[in-house]
């Protein structure tokens, strides 16, 4: 995974839970950053907007860190997941 994806996944969440992205690790599990399932709703909504993709929600259900979270995105920027289509502009 590259650095930039890195970058921009934590920056999105930052953003969308103001928290300072300095706390933010690849490690940081969502129960570590006070993230509860509305928050990670608010926070996929946001990742698709960053990257023009769309989530699976049976995808969404499964993300618990920070870490799964990117690897998602990766998998889907990279055409990996059967069924995921672009976000409707």
């Amino acid at each position: 995974m590259s650095e930039e994806l890195i970058q921009r996944v934590r920056n999105v969440i930052a953003n969308t839970q103001r928290i300072a992205v300095e706390k933010i690790t690849i490690d940081s599990s969502f129960q570590e950053l006070g993230i509860d399932s509305m928050d990670g709703v608010n926070i996929l909504f946001a990742l698709e907007n960053e990257f023009n993709i769309s989530i699976p929600d049976e995808a969404a259900k499964q993300i618990r860190d920070v870490r799964q979270m990117i690897e998602g995105v990766e998998k889907l920027l990279a055409g990996g997941v059967a069924g995921a289509a672009p976000a409707a502009s």
